[in-house]
């Protein structure tokens, strides 16, 4: 029986170079596309075939696409940072949003049947304090969530007119490493609070900044729903099954569903480092939103079968520390 071909964007990255171990590890054959900006080629374990291409380049997307028949495409490949998005609004409507449009054109193009989209759940913005369904009005405050919503807008429309079902799923925050400490988040410029964190007790930054403490929150910090990196995996390649069996397109949450504020992920680490990690107080930061949790009763009903295996925020700190201590 010959291998189903998969296209994973961005599968050098942090997310992307976990989903495709667990591919590989399942039998798919996995093709990727990564610029390499923020990703790594070695992060490949099984020596899955690397694209070093930019999806801006159109011809070189067509080229891939020409040269394959992809069963399903992944879609990772994408700027991150809320603030950055603020300061550069241009930069996140071109990489996160014109680019997508340039993939799904090849996917219709080259009648590709599946599609996983990476999105998030900064597309809820701040209207919402109880953990948020999917069903909720979406209302992004800041660009970054802006572009993801107008990507989820447009594959929506996409898959009504062609051959397309699609699941798209909205990342709460994502961090912890592979247990076995062969992934983890390699970027050293990345902005995730528990990755800064473990830098600055590994003493790669020199200072930790709390950035607001006057948020609607028990004690003033922003809360946020924490899903280690594997389960999150694991949600991509049960939405591929999905699509496989026929499912229709849907959007799903991908966290826990329980909200751990700033000062707690810091209090958290310094009882695995066994002493208080000095924090700075500072402002507020541009697009940050109160509190930000998950519903996950959809994603429960529609994948029965991903049952997260990491739902632990101590066993998502040590295994982000141990990574960031591997890289020292």
């Amino acid at each position: 029986m010959m291998q189903k071909e998969i296209l994973v964007t961005g599968g050098c990255g942090y997310i992307g170079s976990h989903v495709v171990r667990q591919l590989s590890q399942a039998g798919y054959r996995v093709v990727v596309i990564d610029n390499l900006s923020t990703g790594f080629a070695d992060a490949l374990l099984n020596k899955e075939l690397l694209y070093r291409e930019d999806i801006a380049n159109e011809q070189a997307l067509k080229d891939i696409f020409s040269q394959h028949q992809f069963s399903a495409v992944l879609h990772f490949a994408a700027s991150i940072s809320v603030p950055q998005s603020v300061q550069q609004p241009l930069k996140y409507y071109e990489n996160n949003t014109a680019n997508t449009l340039k993939l799904l054109k090849n996917c219709v193009e080259f009648g590709v049947p599946r599609f996983v989209f990476s999105s998030t759940a900064a597309v809820y913005g701040e209207k919402y304090l109880e953990p948020v369904r999917e069903d909720f009005p979406p209302a992004p405050t800041n660009p970054y969530g802006m572009s993801k919503l107008m990507d989820e807008y447009i594959l929506s429309d996409v898959a009504k007119a062609h051959n397309l079902n699609y699941v798209i799923l909205r990342y709460f925050n994502v961090a912890g490493a592979n247990v076995d400490g062969l992934l983890g988040q390699r970027t050293p410029e990345a902005t995730h609070l528990i990755k800064v964190a473990c830098q600055f007790e590994l003493k790669k930054r020199n200072a930790l900044f709390v950035f607001g403490s006057d948020y609607n929150t028990e004690d003033g910090t922003g809360v946020r729903d924490y899903i280690h990196v594997e389960d999150l995996a694991q949600a991509h390649l049960e939405s591929l099954k999905y699509l496989e069996l026929g499912g229709d397109s849907t959007i799903l949450n991908c966290g826990y569903g329980t909200g751990y504020s700033v000062l707690a992920i810091i209090k958290a680490l310094s009882k695995i480092v066994g002493h208080e990690i000095k924090v700075t107080m500072g402002p507020r930061r541009a697009g940050d939103v109160d509190s930000l949790t998950a519903n996950i009763a959809k994603i429960k009903q529609i994948l029965p079968n991903w049952q997260p295996q990491y739902d632990n925020l101590e066993i998502i700190l040590r295994s982000a520390y141990q990574f960031e201590k591997q890289l020292c």
